[in-house]
């Protein structure tokens, strides 16, 4: 993320002085020094529509100006900021208020009369500081702009994963991190009557919904250790003393902390 010699030199500079001698004086040396888009106003109320209007890089600006001051036309910008970093280096003759403009906001001042050389100095600093936090703020928005779609195409993604899983499978289910089914869909479930209980007791007989009990210890294990496993068989012995059984499916889920947040998957009937 570099900034060239002539990224700054095409920077957006105001001047902001009540006296014509002063702006026509910061105008020539700008000029000498390469900068071609240098606008100057004597007027310090015009300041804060000015740089609502097309944002400068860089602004100049006199303290000690009648009708409104450069106290003022600073907290003018910092209530109409388009973003967090206000671009001002205040010119002042009052040593004193060098500590009062700093903490308004300003992030350099210099000093009258003008030493030319310091002024260029600190403008050119300046304004690649002010160009390297403008670029690091487009990177920044176009990252997040980035994560957004790509947020909404993972979404979507999931989105056809489980539709479509929920119709070519018998049985697809999530889990919490605690083991809670969370959402429990498929025909057989309504077609066997069956109520799906969390996975986390080691029964020693087999339990009232009906499931084989070492069986099902077994899928627990695997749960425990957060792996995926893969068509794991299980059955359902019925109230009429039939059995039915399926290959279960699943694997772990994580946010994206990397935080274990529970398990999906899909069961499928095996047909005698």
């Amino acid at each position: 993320m570099t900034i060239t010699a002539q990224d700054i030199l095409q920077a957006r500079i105001l001047i902001v002085d009540d006296q014509e001698s002063n702006v026509m004086l910061l105008e020539e040396m700008l000029k000498s020094a390469g900068y071609t888009h240098v606008v100057s106003t004597m007027d310090p109320a015009a300041v804060t529509g000015m740089h609502r209007r097309t944002p400068f890089d860089l602004i100049l600006l006199d303290l000690q100006m009648p009708v409104m001051d450069g106290f003022q036309v600073m907290e003018g910008l910092k209530a109409n900021a388009i973003d967090d970093y206000i671009p001002v280096l205040v010119i002042t003759a009052q040593p004193g208020h060098k500590l009062r403009a700093l903490q308004s906001g300003a992030k350099d001042f210099v000093s009258k009369p003008f030493d030319m050389l310091e002024v260029r100095t600190r403008i050119h600093n300046l304004l690649e500081v002010r160009l390297l936090h403008q670029r690091l703020a487009n990177l920044n928005h176009a990252l997040e702009l980035q994560v957004r779609e790509r947020t909404a195409e993972l979404r979507e993604s999931e989105a056809r994963y489980r539709a479509l899983t929920e119709l070519a499978t018998d049985w697809y289910w999530e889990q919490d991190s605690e083991g809670r089914f969370t959402k429990v869909s498929g025909p057989v479930l309504e077609m066997l009557g069956m109520r799906v209980d969390p996975l986390v007791d080691e029964p020693t007989t087999v339990p009232a919904d009906g499931w084989d009990p070492i069986q099902r210890a077994a899928l627990q294990a695997r749960i425990s250790a957060r792996t995926p496993f893969l068509d794991v068989l299980l059955q359902h012995n019925q109230s009429d003393g039939t059995a039915r059984r399926y290959r279960v499916s699943g694997t772990p889920m994580f946010d994206g902390s990397c935080n274990f947040i529970g398990y999906r998957g899909f069961g499928v009937e095996i047909l005698p």
